[in-house]
Order: C-alpha cells, then structure tokens, then sequence
C-alpha cells in the first residue's frame, strides 16, 4: 500500500513539473469571457437595429464615389468576422505564453485605437465586393458572429495566456483581440450612421 501511494505522489508531481500550468488559475476570468460575450451581443444587436429595415436604395447608397455603401460596410464586417475567427481559433491552440503579458499593452489601448477618427485603410482580404446585395449582408455577418459567441461561450481556453502569432514587440492576447472583434463593429456603426445622416440619403 505504502509503495502504491509512493507511485501516486511520483506520478502526480511529475504531471506537475511536466506542465507548468497544471492547477494554475486562468488569466481570463468568467467575468472576462461574460464581458466579451455581452460586448459581441450588444454590437451585434445595435448592427440589426440600424440596418434590419432598409430599403434596397438605402442599402447601396454611397455618400460619394469613392465611400462605401452601408452594404458594402456589412460586408466587411461579415469578412472581418471570418478573419477574426482564424486568428483566434490559431491563438487558442498554440502554445501558452502567459509570460508575454509584461510587454502586451493595456486593454484600454486597443479600445482607444479602434475607436479613434483617424481613417483606418482596410485590409485587401477583407475589402468588400459588393456583389452580396441589401439585407443579405446581414444575414451574412450574423451568421458568422452567431458561430463566434458560441465559441467565447464553450471554449476552455485561456484568452490571456495566448497570444497571436506575430513575434511583434507588443503582443496582443486573445482577449484583446475580442476587444478588436466588437470594437470594430463599433467604429462601422459610427459609419453606417454617417452614411444615414447625409442630405442625400433615400427616404
């Protein structure tokens, strides 16, 4: 019996020497992953409400030539929602660097930075083609957004302990590339309510 227990402990500290994080206590809290989920829901409630009733004029209307229509923003959103998944999605699995967090930047960085007015020049991978037509864009970014609260709310993944895979001097963790995530939408809704609030939008 004494030796069998003798086995166990053995056995139990090299599981935890093997894996350093064994026992330890998550970065991302449940507070944590509520807030990201209540942010996601929330952009994505205030999306349907200032797009859902649009007239199919309204939807292609461009302030000038060269701005998007209110179509043409959904559907950026929608590629964004896709790009944002990939990235997570590959954080979450790669390696734990907890570590990494003494040279990240606070959240209140990357919440200022999405927000600001300065003009952000879109990624080509996630330039609208215009080809998706009126409300179908929405369907298009509710589709995609549904499937990523879903995976905030299941996941088992530490979002403060793994970070994207870019070796940059100020890595970001996965939170605050969920703060990216609903931010986003959060700029574009200030957009789209531009866009509704010129003289010449249709009636």
């Amino acid at each position: 019996m004494e030796m069998r227990l003798s086995n166990y402990c053995t056995l139990l500290l090299f599981i935890c020497l093997a894996c350093p994080s064994f026992g330890q206590e998550k970065l991302w809290t449940e507070t944590d992953r509520q807030y990201t989920i209540d942010q996601l829901n929330r952009t994505r409630d205030e999306l349907v409400k200032e797009t859902e009733n649009l007239t199919p004029a309204q939807w292609e209307f461009r302030e000038s030539k060269d701005r998007w229509s209110i179509g043409e923003i959904v559907e950026h959103l929608a590629l964004w929602e896709i790009i944002w998944a990939r990235e997570i999605s590959m954080g979450s699995r790669s390696k734990p660097q907890p570590e990494l967090n003494k040279s990240s930047r606070p959240d209140s960085y990357y919440s200022e930075f999405i927000m600001e007015t300065n003009p952000h020049v879109a990624a080509d991978i996630a330039f609208p083609t215009g080809l998706i037509k009126g409300k179908d864009n929405l369907k298009f970014f509710l589709s995609r957004r549904e499937q990523n609260i879903a995976f905030v709310k299941k996941t088992d993944a530490d979002m403060r302990a793994h970070f994207e895979l870019t070796a940059t001097p100020n890595p970001r963790n996965m939170h605050q590339v969920y703060i990216y995530q609903w931010g986003h939408v959060d700029r574009h809704l200030r957009q789209i309510r531009k866009v509704k609030a010129d003289a010449n939008f249709p009636k």
